[in-house]
Parts: C-alpha cells; sequence; structure tokens
C-alpha cells in the first residue's frame, strides 16, 4: 500500500495529556520533557523512537494487554509496559536490547502461532499492523507449529453490509471493544469467556447486524488486523493514493482521507487532523458514499417545454441557452420580478456564492433563499438579535469542558452522531445533561449515559419551558450578575427582569401548558445555572415552531443570565443540519442580506458589490420560499433556479408546493439524481458530488474546511462551472478559473471572511470565521470579551400558543425528525446499503394511543391534518408520550410533508414541522395522495428513460 503519509497520522500510542506540570526523563539516552501524565510510550514517540505495539492507539486509554511494548526502566525490576508506564522525573528508559528483542520476538511468535498465515491472500497485505510488528521484533521463525487446539476455523460474520468480522485472525487486543466504549459510545462489543476461549462479542453472542453497533467505523479503524476489513477493500483491494476532504453530510463537517485506486474511491476513513471530528465518523460519512456513483445518477443535460413531456438530451451549451432564453422571455413578460432562485446547502461556500450572485445581477433582483428558510433561519434571526451574531459560539470540543449541558430539541446521536460521541464522553465523566423533548432520545437513556433530567414538553410549548427555566434563575438568586454587569446591556435586561420575574412564568404556573412537572423544571434550571460551565445545544425542535425565532432569543436570555457565554465549555449551539447550511447562509443566499449578513437596504454595502459586480444592485428585498410558491400560484412569479435542494420533498404542505411548481413556466433544476423536484422541471442541469468537486464547506461551529477533488465530474463540469455556464447564457459574465478565485471574491467582498484564503486553509487546516485583521487565525470560542452589537441584549419572549392545535377532528400532535442511517430527504442514502437499516418511514405512537385505536406494529395507518392525508406502518413505542406521535420524512413516497401544515414562525416564516394536529387510524391502503404520486413517479421516470434509451 502506498497512500500518502499525513502528519496528522502518526500514531503516539497513547492519548495526549494536559499539565502544567512538566517532568523530564531520559530514553535511550534521550532527554525528553513531556506534561506529566503522559506514558513512556508518548514520551518515546514524542522524539521519534517507536516502541513496538499492538494493544496500544493514542485515540484510546492504555491498556497494556499485548506486552509487546515492554521497556526497562533502570532501578525497577522485570519489564513493564510502556503504554501503561507514566513517565516520572528522572526515568531512565531502555526501548532496545538483546533481552527485549528476544522478548518482544516470543511474544509475537505466540501470536503468529494462531494466527492464519495468509498474508499474500489477506486483504489487509501491506496494511497489517501485525504483520509490521512481527517485521519490527525479527520473527523468523514459529516454534510451536500449529497443531492442537486454535482458532483458524472460527467463522466470519459478514452481517453488516460494509465490513465483515473475521474471528481467525483477531488477536484479542481488544482495541475494537475500546474503541466501542471509548470513542463512538454505544458499548456494543464486549471480550466473551476468558483465557484462551476469549473472543470479541457483538452483543449478547449476536452478529454486527443485529446488535446495537451503529457502524461508525470505529472498530474497524482500530483493528490491527483483517479481523475487521471493508467489504470495499476486500473486494477491491488496498487503495493507493488519499485527498483529505470534508463530508457532505450533516453539519458536523468530518473531515476524511478519500482513499483511492485510480479514479475509484476504496474507503473514506476519518481523518485524525480533522478538528471537528479528531479522527471519529458515523456511519453515514464513513461508509455510504455509494451514491456518488450510483447508476441513478443523471449524467447529460436534458430539457422539455412541458413536464408531460419527455426528456432530450442535450448539450451543456445548448442547456444553458434554453434556461437562460426562457427566464429572459418570463421577465420580459410578466416583469423583472418574475423569476428567482434557491441555493444549496449541500454544495460549496463558492457554489452558492455564485448562485445568489447570478440571481442578483444576473436575474437583477433579490429572489434568492436557501434551505435555512425551512430549518435555521430563526437562528440567524434570534440570535443576530441578543448577540449580534447569526452563528453558534462554540467548537465541538469545547462541550469536552462543560459541567452541565442543556440539549432541546435536537437528537444528535441520531442527526450529528459524532458531536453524539462527544456529548456522551462527557455525560460519562460525570457532567449533567438536560434533555427538552417531547420524545425520549437515546440521550436520555443508553448505555452508560442517563440524562439528569428529562423534560418531555408537549410540543408547541417551548418558549413556555426556556421562561420557566429563566424564571427559576431570577427568583432564586442563581444569576451572573458580574456578567451581566459587564457584558450586557442594562435596560434590555431590566426589562427582561421584570417581564420574566413575572409568576405566570413560574414553573407551577406552566406545568399545565407544558405537562412538565413544576419540580423538575425547577431542579432542571438548579443544575444548569450552578454548575461552573454551562452549554446549550438545540436543533430544529427549537427553530421548525411558530414561535421558533422567540425560542432562539430565550435560549440565548438563559445563558445570558447564567454567564455562560464567551469561555470553553459553555456557549449556545445550533447544531445545523446539512452539511453546508451555515455556509449558505454566511454567502448571502437570504433575500435581505448580501454574503456576510450584509443588509441590501445599505447604500454603502451595495455600494462595494457593485463596483466588484459591474451592475446596479436591488435594495429592496426579495421573496423568500413561501413567498415564491405564493407568488406563483398568484400567477406573477412565473420561473426558478433551485441547485441542490429538493422542496418538493422537504417543504410543507406537499399538495401546495407541487401546485405552485406545476405553476411556473421554466423550473431549472441543478441535481446529481432526478430528485422529486426535478420531477417538475423543464431544464435539467446534472450536479456533480463533493468528490467531483474543489471548494470549502462552513459547519455548525463556523469551520471553513476544504473540499478537496477525487475523481472527475461524472457530467463533465463541477456545480461552479454550471452555474457559471447559466450566467454567462444570461448575458451576465463570470470567467472564474478556479473555486480560489471565487473565494477570494468573498474574502474581498465579506468582512468575516477577509482572510480567508485557500492557501490559509491548506496552511492552517480549517478556519472558524470571523477571519479577519482582528482575528487573522479565526475565532474559535465567539464573545470572549465584547459582542459585536457592543453588550448582549436580553429579549422580551412572550409564550403565544400555536394556531396548530390538537382538538376532537385532530387529537394528536405530530412531530418530526430524522434517524441515524438516512440523511434529510434521503436522496444519498436510500442509495446505499443504509437502506438496511430504515427502508421505510414508520409512525412511532404510543401504546395508550395504539390501544385506543387498536393499532400494532407493522399495522398501516392513516395520518390525517387539516391539509392532507398520508398512510404509514406504524411503530408502537413507549419512546412517544400519549397523545403526540412522530415520523421520519426520509422516503418520498411516505408523504410525511403531506400533512404537515403552512403554519410558520412569526419572524422568519420557518415552518412548523414540529407540530401538527392529526388524526391516525388503522387502514388497508394507501392514500390518495400516494397512489397519484406512484403514478406520477412512474411517468417521469419513464420519460427519463427515454431520454436515456434514445443516447
Amino acid at each position: 500500500m502506498t497512500v500518502q503519509y499525513f502528519e496528522a497520522d502518526k500514531d503516539f500510542g497513547t492519548p495526549k495529556r494536559q499539565s502544567d506540570k512538566k517532568v523530564t526523563l531520559w530514553i535511550d539516552d534521550f532527554e525528553v520533557t513531556v506534561p506529566e501524565g503522559t506514558s513512556v510510550m508518548r514520551a518515546a514517540a514524542e522524539i521519534g523512537i517507536q516502541i513496538p505495539k499492538l494493544c496500544a492507539s493514542d485515540n484510546l486509554e492504555a491498556f497494556g494487554s499485548c506486552r509487546l511494548c515492554t521497556v526497562e526502566i533502570e532501578g525497577r525490576r522485570g519489564k513493564p509496559a510502556s503504554c501503561t508506564t507514566p513517565a516520572e522525573s528522572g526515568m531512565r528508559v531502555t526501548t532496545q536490547n538483546p533481552a527485549l528483542a528476544k522478548l518482544r520476538r516470543n511474544i509475537m511468535e505466540l501470536y503468529i502461532s494462531d494466527h492464519p498465515l495468509d498474508c499474500l491472500t489477506c486483504p489487509a497485505n501491506g496494511n497489517c499492523e501485525l504483520q509490521d510488528m512481527a517485521g519490527a521484533v525479527g520473527l523468523r521463525e514459529v516454534r510451536y507449529g500449529f497443531d492442537g487446539e486454535n482458532h483458524l476455523d472460527a467463522p466470519k460474520d459478514t452481517s453488516n453490509p460494509y465490513f465483515t468480522f473475521d474471528a481467525s485472525k483477531c488477536i484479542v487486543c481488544s482495541r475494537c471493544v475500546r474503541a466501542c466504549e471509548e470513542v463512538q459510545g454505544t458499548f456494543a462489543l464486549t471480550i466473551g469467556n476468558r483465557g484462551f476461549e476469549s473472543k470479541v462479542t457483538a452483543g449478547v453472542q449476536q452478529d454486527f447486524m443485529d446488535s446495537d453497533c451503529v457502524s461508525c467505523g470505529a472498530c474497524v479503524q482500530s483493528c490491527p488486523t483483517a479481523t475487521l476489513t471493508e467489504k470495499s477493500v476486500i473486494e477491491h483491494g488496498q487503495p493507493e493514493h488519499a485527498v483529505v476532504t470534508t463530508c457532505a453530510y450533516c453539519g458536523v463537517g468530518c473531515s476524511f482521507k478519500a482513499e483511492m485506486k485510480g479514479d475509484q474511491l476504496i474507503r473514506m476513513v476519518p481523518y485524525k487532523g480533522g478538528e471537528a471530528n479528531m479522527g471519529h465518523s458515523c456511519v453515514k460519512g464513513r461508509f455510504a458514499f455509494g451514491y456518488a456513483t450510483h447508476s441513478d445518477r443523471v449524467t447529460k443535460p436534458m430539457i422539455r417545454d412541458s413536464i408531460d413531456q419527455p426528456w432530450q438530451e442535450v448539450s451543456w451549451d445548448e442547456a444553458f441557452k434554453y434556461a437562460a432564453d426562457k427566464m429572459r422571455s418570463i421577465q420580459a413578460k410578466y416583469g423583472r420580478e418574475s423569476v428567482g432562485g434557491i441555493t444549496s446547502s449541500r454544495c460549496t461556500n463558492e457554489e452558492t456564492y455564485l448562485v445568489q450572485k447570478l440571481i442578483r445581477a444576473g436575474f437583477g433582483n433579490n429572489n434568492t433563499d436557501t434551505c435555512a428558510r425551512v430549518c435555521h433561519s430563526p437562528t440567524g434571526f434570534g440570535l443576530k438579535a441578543t448577540l449580534g451574531e447569526s452563528a453558534g459560539t462554540q467548537t465541538f470540543e469545547s462541550v469536552l469542558h462543560s459541567d452541565a449541558v442543556l440539549v432541546i430539541g435536537a437528537n444528535p446521536t441520531d442527526a450529528h452522531p459524532v458531536f453524539g460521541s462527544m456529548l456522551k464522553r462527557r455525560i460519562r465523566e460525570g457532567a449533567s445533561l438536560i434533555v427538552a423533548d417531547p420524545r425520549s432520545t437515546d440521550l436520555v437513556a443508553s448505555a452508560h449515559v442517563k440524562a439528569s433530567h428529562h423534560l418531555k414538553l408537549r410540543p408547541g410549548t417551548n418558549v413556555a419551558l426556556i421562561n420557566a427555566l429563566a424564571y427559576v434563575v431570577v427568583t432564586e438568586g442563581l444569576e451572573d450578575h458580574d456578567f451581566i454587569a459587564s457584558r450586557c446591556d442594562d435596560g434590555s435586561y431590566a426589562q427582561w427582569r421584570t417581564h420574566i420575574a413575572d409568576p405566570k412564568h413560574s414553573p407551577e404556573e406552566v406545568e399545565e401548558i407544558t405537562g412538565v412537572p413544576a419540580a423538575e423544571m425547577r431542579e432542571a434550571a438548579r443544575t444548569f445555572a450552578k454548575a461552573g460551565n454551562g452549554a446549550i445545544y438545540y436543533g430544529l425542535g427549537v427553530t421548525e415552531h411558530s414561535q421558533g425565532s422567540t425560542m432562539v432569543m430565550g435560549i440565548a436570555n438563559l445563558a445570558l443570565a447564567t454567564g455562560n457565554i464567551g469561555r470553553l465549555g459553555v456557549g449556545v449551539n445550533p447544531l445545523r443540519g446539512q452539511n453546508n447550511v451555515q455556509g449558505s447562509c454566511d454567502m448571502g443566499s437570504f433575500p435581505h442580506e448580501l454574503p456576510g449578513y450584509q443588509h441590501v437596504s445599505d447604500d454603502a454595502v451595495r455600494s462595494r458589490f457593485e463596483a466588484v459586480w459591474g451592475v446596479q444592485l436591488d435594495n429592496e428585498p426579495g421573496l423568500r420560499i413561501p413567498n415564491m410558491f405564493n407568488a406563483a400560484l398568484d400567477g406573477v412569479f412565473k420561473g426558478m433556479y433551485v441547485q441542490g435542494e429538493d422542496i418538493a420533498q422537504s417543504d410543507p404542505n406537499t399538495a401546495h408546493v407541487e401546485a405552485a411548481l406545476r405553476s411556473l413556466e421554466c423550473l431549472v433544476v441543478q441535481d446529481i439524481f432526478l430528485n422529486e423536484t426535478a420531477k417538475f422541471a423543464h431544464v435539467f442541469l446534472p450536479g456533480s458530488s463533493f468528490l467531483e468537486k474543489d471548494g470549502t464547506f462552513t459547519n455548525a461551529e463556523r469551520r471553513i474546511n476544504r473540499v478537496r477533488r477525487v475523481m472527475k465530474p461524472l457530467a463533465g463540469l463541477a456545480d461552479w462551472e454550471v452555474t457559471q455556464g447559466f450566467a454567462n447564457a444570461l448575458g451576465y459574465p463570470m470567467n472564474y478559473q478556479h473555486p480560489s478565485e471565487i473565494m477570494d471574491e468573498i474574502a474581498l467582498l465579506t468582512p468575516t471572511f477577509k482572510g480567508v484564503s485557500y492557501d490559509r486553509l491548506e496552511e492552517q487546516g480549517s478556519i472558524q470565521w470571523p477571519c479577519n485583521d482582528e482575528f487573522p487565525n479565526g475565532m474559535p470560542i465567539m464573545h470572549i470579551e465584547e459582542f459585536p452589537i457592543g453588550k448582549a441584549r436580553f429579549a422580551i419572549t412572550e409564550y403565544v400558543p400555536t394556531e396548530e392545535r390538537s382538538n376532537r377532528r385532530f387529537p394528536l400532535l405530530l412531530t418530526t425528525g430524522r434517524i441515524l442511517s438516512q440523511y434529510n430527504v434521503g436522496a444519498q442514502t436510500r442509495r446505499t446499503d443504509n437502506q438496511q437499516w430504515h427502508h421505510e418511514d414508520r409512525l412511532e405512537i404510543h401504546p395508550i394511543d395504539a390501544e385506543d385505536r387498536g393499532i400494532k406494529t407493522g399495522d398501516s395507518v392513516s395520518i390525517a391534518s387539516r391539509v392532507g392525508v398520508t398512510v404509514l406502518p406504524a411503530l408502537v413505542s413507549d419512546r412517544m408520550q400519549p397523545g403526540v406521535v412522530y415520523t421520519t420524512f426520509h422516503h418520498p413516497s411516505s408523504g410525511a410533508n403531506v400533512v404537515t401544515t403552512d403554519n410558520s414562525d412569526w419572524a422568519t416564516n420557518c415552518p412548523e414541522y414540529k407540530v401538527t394536529a392529526v388524526q391516525v387510524n388503522k387502514v388497508t391502503g394507501e392514500s390518495d395522495w400516494q397512489a397519484e404520486f406512484r403514478q406520477f413517479d412512474k411517468r417521469q421516470k419513464a420519460f427519463l428513460e427515454s431520454a436515456t434509451a434514445a443516447e
């Protein structure tokens, strides 16, 4: 194997220790000084001395089972394991001499005597630590033979779709077990039996697929032999080069090595140098990359006059001209404001920047929006109003310094798994956990993790809950008065304190609203306020409400009142859903803001953009996505350019969305698949996956990471080149030669990105904005000394009940979310083996509600709201509370958004996905919408097949 070496890949054997106290010792007569608590093994590695090892790895605590790392220490008897021996001042260590060499060869000889000698045909050949260590210790023979009891015929477990477990090659080093415990925190693996019968087992004598294993890949990555090996490596052999890039799934922004053989991707390996994930991963980023080369990829531009016609494949230039002519003719007929576009939160910053630039400079209006409209737009509004910046305040690693963590409306173990693992680690170490969620998630209670408080509130009552917590803080004297006096606006604080101290916000008054016992709310508030470091993490269960923006401000109020802003272990942290939803907002995707959250009405800001872009810009905000739909149905909005978003599946009230899309005279869709939105399109521009482009993503911690091309675009052009071609056809010239030039323009016009460049990213690895003259290396922790608005402002957060309430006709409340194995609308993960875990969306319903309706797990049930009906299989589950049902939205035929309404946040129009009044009944067939969907889907796929067949 010749995959290039990255400095971050170096394994020091045991974890790095932090200590102000240093110790100095001599190893093989070389002096070395290390922090107290550092192991002898790591101290040796720090000066380039590699002690042989098999059970040790620097992402795991020392274990000392293989005994290969034994050393001699002057003045001590025996030969201790260097991994478990702490370095001490004055210590003199010998790592190599004849006695140690003989001992290590004998140990290695015992391992090999019960190990298959099939190195030449083994899938790990060339990348096997056991093989390497046999060479390192000079093993040349095995004297014990292979007769007698052994494990050479142990069966293989091939149940997992992505890797195999070959027990015959296991040396029982326990690295996989420890990785599952310490890194992932699932505790799915264990060592069964004792002595010679010891073996790694998944669960209680289960295979991997049936166990609690979440397929994060930590065990595979840690295995020093071929015991745990990716099936892609078994099939295709070892990769020969690697490129570091960034995952294109959730907002954690994990760094990976894309390990290649030519232009074929063999595997994705978490990159230890990635500051967001620190060498860990989840099942999606680690294994679910097959969609990028799936046969469903559409790689030729296509056009058609009507959605009732077959597609016609054309050249890129023909497609660009057709789309541009259509858009220009629409504007000539209906006016400049009659067209607009939607940027992608899955594409790069550079590509998103170009789309909004095309809309503003090419279309000549501000009708640009992004998927953040339907997820985290309240975050932007709420945090801007209180803290002065529309982004989270911390690094992910900051949670490892938290003493109390409040998780509101988020399910990080499913939606942000790598961060979820970090959080679980901190909880195991002793931090308190408060979960506010209508549903019992894995964080509430799972292996070695239990929430101190589960505030199981009714959907739609978030603001009442956060006000009650703040009431306890204020009335029990738990505020951080020094922080408030020095860092917060006096007037807004005084108004807020009077407001929040009103007895109507007391837990006793709010209990009836939220359904959470008053005593539980009081104890939770005290736990958070009295902690040394209190951190708040929240998700779409906060923002996707009619009071989403109010709740974000309420969260900021609580953090400010308790002084939990501006240092490690604290902060207000939105868990962003898509890989670049933070970046899409940063890049000016909203209709009222240019890149860097600069308002379009600001003449000085606009003039700077006009000077660079060479056009006059509109000073009025454009249409939001819901406004576009309404205007389309009103007959005044007729053309739309959608890059990398599937609004037909993801947006609420599907019937309303579909009607709007049908009314358009020209819908241009740029994507890698013919998704649900593309079935309503007149122009299809093939997109490129993250593996086929250069650029950057910005994750939920404002971390700008490089995306690097590892293979050529299947359609011939990267997404930025497609947008550039479209712009040129519209008559607005774009002539970038590389995405780095686009970033240079972004830096020129966006104050928070002023210091960002590809050269600096190559030098630093990643940068957390703001990056400018004041903060040339970025700002990992925000608001340390001051806020962008000077002093933080408290906001009045009056609880206003949602209009979407249960009643006799619709007695249940539906809320929605995600599941670990699938991602967003499922366009990517449904085209991978992740389907084996979640091949359909299901409706979770509490046993009481199920019994009342005669429903059992597996029954088909109708879910009816005031806007639509769909049918799903039922899952009777005590995760739910009575009166609340839950489903995911990963499969288009499920029609989850057929029943969600157009009720939305008062400030941002973010849909209220989390509260829909429904009735659930047992049925035997599909809904009318699902029948129509199947027919429409079949017809549109036939149109696509006719185009490819014609070619």
